[in-house]
């Protein structure tokens, strides 16, 4: 695959690692609908991730007049950060309330809370109309807190949260210390809190929608990546041109970039406003002659900090997805911080999954359970952490979905769907459903706000 390796721009790069969710590929995987592209469509959407996906299946959806609709993706099908998560869909009904009221006011933190979880409504919804096979089950996550000092914080602000009877905690119980070693099954356990969640298998629901695309009339094309859009629509057309790196350009009267992570390589007013962050990930399991391991009935998330964290769930064939390791790599930021290198592993966090279950679940210890695979993957992170949505300011026919900082699995699909209505309906923003904190801004794109070192407790200054 052609790509811009010699330029700073974060374009993604090849030969990515192969993670567990991408070692069954579909028949959509490369796909190419037509030898050579349209000269024209209506619309163009960069990135045939879930974002991407997810617009043209609702810009589709029980449309009779459907726009003709391009989808261009660098690499494979689903290959960027959806294809190498961990597989949860997990709202925050309580933390994304706590991390915003301070600045923007109750309303509009609870406003992010209650769409994150709509998501998992929408996503069965979605699943059962459309008979996707994509292991989705929904249960309970466990955020498990194993610090003194972060669990009192944290129950602080949930009990604030009680006692002004915010709707989305009624769904979050807190176990105590004395409890929650012993309810959660993770050892140390200081707290923790419990609400409901659903994992999938995220590139089967994603090439699923995209094949639904296919089979309705869009030119998918794989291996194509772009180079540019042109910096203003032509006067006499108003379209917009994308031009790729090596099979010419397409005239569009609407751009979409469902690009995350490298949205500043072709939208440069993005650039420190969507950062690329690179993370890591594991499958863990166990021999298949030892006895059955201890039955995970939740996902989880383990603790130490608002920065240092690892997620998992369990999977129907008893192996375990994990994912995090910040604590090993967190404090080196070049290994992660503005890195689009997903063809290498994170060298001081390759080995941190090994052991994990016996270290911190009780009645694992002989388990035998052992790393299988392990992948990196690169993730948008938004400087102020809420996701870029909607009509790019100064740029007319051009929007975006993107900047959902490692957590677009219960952002995402409803983003989208908003997006559609946009372009299909011609409706303003603020009719579209989705929290007003994602309307993407002059005002959040001209902020020097930078909160993803800074959460991570590094300067920019001495960073850069």
């Amino acid at each position: 695959m052609a790509t811009l390796e010699s330029s700073s721009k974060p374009f993604p790069v090849p030969n990515s690692t192969l993670s567990f969710w991408r070692t069954q590929p579909h028949d959509l995987d490369s796909h190419r609908s037509t030898e050579e592209l349209p000269a024209e469509c209506d619309i163009v959407i960069i990135g045939a991730g879930y974002a991407g996906a997810c617009v043209a299946y609702h810009l589709l959806d029980e449309n009779p007049s459907p726009p003709s609709i391009l989808i261009l993706e660098a690499r494979e099908a689903c290959s960027g950060a959806t294809g190498r998560n961990g597989g949860h869909l997990k709202p925050s009904p309580y933390q994304v309330i706590i991390n915003n009221a301070p600045k923007y006011g109750r309303e509009a933190a609870v406003e992010l809370a209650k769409f994150e979880t709509a998501h998992i409504p929408a996503m069965k919804q979605l699943v059962e109309k459309e008979g996707i096979d994509c292991d989705f089950h929904i249960t309970r996550a466990v955020d498990v807190l194993l610090d003194d000092g972060y669990c009192d914080e944290v129950k602080q602000g949930y009990d604030d949260l009680v006692k002004v009877g915010v709707d989305t905690v009624l769904d979050v119980e807190y176990i105590p210390g004395s409890k929650a070693e012993r309810i959660s099954g993770v050892k140390n356990a200081k707290g923790c809190l419990s609400f409901t969640a659903c994992h999938i298998w995220p590139y089967k629901l994603v090439l699923h929608l995209l094949k639904i695309a296919v089979s309705r009339g869009v030119n998918l094309q794989m291996h194509t990546p772009v180079s540019e859009v042109s910096a203003a629509p032509d006067p006499s057309t108003g379209r917009w041109t994308v031009v790729t790196q090596s099979r010419g350009s397409i005239r569009a009267k609407k751009v979409v970039y469902a690009t995350n992570a490298y949205t500043a390589a072709l939208a440069p007013q993005y650039a420190g406003k969507i950062v690329p962050v690179r993370g890591i990930c594991s499958r863990i399991v166990t021999p298949e002659d030892n006895k059955p391991a201890p039955h995970l009935p939740n996902t989880y998330s383990l603790r130490w900090s608002a920065a240092q964290y690892d997620y998992l769930i369990p999977r129907p064939d008893g192996s375990i997805i994990v994912g995090g390791a910040r604590r090993d790599y967190l404090s080196y930021p070049k290994n992660w911080y503005n890195n689009v290198d997903d063809s290498k592993l994170i060298e001081s966090a390759k080995h941190y999954f090994d052991g994990y279950m016996q270290r911190h679940f009780r009645g694992w210890e002989n388990s035998g359970a052992y790393t299988d695979r392990v992948w990196t993957g690169v993730m948008g992170y938004s400087s102020d952490y809420l996701p870029h949505v909607g009509h790019i300011p100064s740029k007319p026919g051009q929007l975006i979905i993107a900047g959902f900082s490692g957590h677009g699995m219960p952002q995402i699909l409803l983003s989208a769907k908003g997006i559609a209505k946009m372009i299909r309906d011609d409706i303003p923003f603020e009719e579209t459903g989705i929290p007003r904190l994602y309307r993407t801004t002059k005002e959040r794109l001209d902020s020097t706000e930078e909160m993803i070192l800074a959460t991570a407790g590094i300067s920019k200054k001495a960073h850069l």
